[in-house]
């Protein structure tokens, strides 16, 4: 009788099996190692490879194992420290489980994707350093990096339950080429030894850049995380952020450690007001700004034409490491980058430059991430102010009307002092630097008579709502309880 086709049966992916002989029986499957001929129970549907995986590593009769029980230590110049009196041969344990881990943590730190594992190269030097471990597939691989992101998510989320501080948030939210809604929430604290710690939460997918969707996925993960004593929100201006902010302060007012009402939730990003105001002042120049930029793009698309342009500076004999540089147009900063390389190749833009110097300044200062930069860029913000006021009167009528320009900008956000957050400015007089005398001697400086008497009044009020705020923490419970002491 003609045996009757059917489909191919699918062929072993795992490497096991260069060990092992398969053997039918009328009951079941069994697997016969082929070095000691033991015997095993294989089903494929219910049963995996660890245990013939497990057998290999302690099989006495596998080549590559040694004669003793595979966990003996051996011997090992790894670890030994030179010059510091102890000696250079030191021991070692294969730990299967261990380079699984370094393994896992390789792959997250340096970004390669899961099937680099399974890359041909790499298979053959880690049979050459450790012949006895056995490679994992990309899905296994894919598994312990989750397991290593929940472990240190513990961690993370046992910190910041006993840290002492109230952390700050900053998120923003984007579309890909691929036209999907990411969203990202960043964690800002200091911790229990006095260090500023940066943690990103959450990196999602959203539905939507709606304000109430927004709101919904950070409160999603405040809850996830257990954080309630959140001091800020630092976001861009987009509309929908307002939205989002006024959705999470109302959520706010049923949390126990809320502060201050939620009355300084929201925190516009200050270097996102500086792009805007600087992008509006470019417009007026956006006409010698766009030919100073097709020139820059014609001379670096061809290599002929960038060499043909060195011999000129060469020529010309100017003295200049500077090469130039292509800006972005969404980012006025990199554009700062392009006229100030232009200017040591050709005056003209000098003066402009020049004016566009103190905002990148204070861009800078304010975009740092390795420390606390809500203190620092207050200097700057008041030299930018200082500078407007002065350009609009002067004589140079195209500066006057960037400036002007830039000017509405500016008072969009910081003008209207009832819309202010007060936390820029408590923030600077808590540095013993400068302290309150010196943040109301600066804001009569930039500040109308009138305007500059609301703000200062605003800023003790908020001061002494701060203070009266804190003061209700001095309850030895509750201090104990802002430590994690009380569980």
């Amino acid at each position: 009788m003609a045996r009757q086709k059917g489909r191919d049966r699918m062929k072993d992916r795992s490497e096991v099996w260069e060990h092992f002989l398969k053997k039918e029986t009328p009951l079941v499957l069994r697997a016969i190692c082929k070095y000691c001929r033991m015997e095993y129970k294989y089903n494929p549907k219910k049963n995996g490879t660890s245990v013939l995986w497990g057998h290999i590593n302690r099989c006495r009769k596998y080549p590559y194992n040694t004669p003793k029980d595979s966990k003996q230590s051996i011997l090992s110049f790894r670890g030994a420290k030179i010059g510091d009196g102890t000696s250079n041969l030191t021991y070692q344990k294969y730990d299967p489980a261990s380079i699984r881990k370094a393994l896992s943590f390789m792959v997250i730190v340096d970004e390669l994707p899961f099937k680099f594992v399974e890359g041909v190269g790499f298979r053959q030097i880690c049979n050459v350093m450790e012949p006895r471990f056995h490679v994992p597939s990309r899905i296994t691989v894919a598994k312990d990096c989750y397991q290593t992101y929940l472990i240190e998510k513990r961690k993370l989320k046992n910190v910041l339950k006993h840290c002492n501080s109230r952390v700050s948030l900053t998120t923003d939210s984007w579309t890909s080429i691929q036209q999907i809604n990411y969203m990202c929430l960043t964690v800002h604290f200091i911790d229990n030894n006095w260090k500023l710690q940066k943690r990103i939460l959450n990196f999602c997918l959203i539905s939507s850049h709606k304000g109430e969707e927004i709101g919904k996925e950070v409160e999603k993960c405040l809850l996830d995380w257990e954080l309630e004593k959140v001091f800020c929100i630092t976001v861009d201006n987009a509309s929908s952020n307002d939205t989002a902010i006024g959705y999470l302060r109302r959520k706010n007012n049923h949390w126990k450690s809320r502060f201050l009402k939620g009355r300084y939730l929201h925190m516009r990003c200050v270097a996102h007001i500086i792009n805007l105001v600087v992008s509006d002042g470019l417009k007026t120049m956006n006409e010698s700004v766009n030919r100073v930029r097709h020139a820059v793009r014609f001379i670096k698309q061809s290599p002929a034409r960038l060499l043909r342009f060195k011999k000129c500076v060469s020529e010309e004999k100017i003295n200049t490491k500077r090469l130039l540089c292509l800006d972005v147009p969404t980012r006025w900063n990199s554009t700062y980058l392009m006229l100030s390389a232009v200017i040591d190749l050709k005056g003209a833009f000098e003066r402009f430059s020049e004016f566009l110097q103190a905002f990148y300044d204070l861009t800078l200062r304010v975009s740092g991430s390795l420390c606390v930069t809500s203190n620092l860029f207050f200097d700057e913000l008041v030299n930018v102010a200082l500078l407007l006021k002065e350009l609009e009167s002067s004589e140079d009528f195209e500066m006057c009307v960037i400036a002007s320009k830039m000017k509405e900008k500016y008072d969009k956000y910081w003008g209207d002092v009832e819309k202010m957050n007060m936390l820029i400015f408590i923030a600077v007089v808590l540095d013993p630097r400068y302290k309150l005398d010196y943040v109301e001697w600066m804001i009569t400086q930039i500040y109308r008579v009138d305007v500059a008497s609301t703000l200062i009044t605003n800023l003790r009020e908020a001061l002494n709502a701060m203070y009266e705020e804190y003061r209700g923490f001095s309850s030895s419970d509750v201090l104990k309880e802002e430590a994690g002491i009380i569980k």
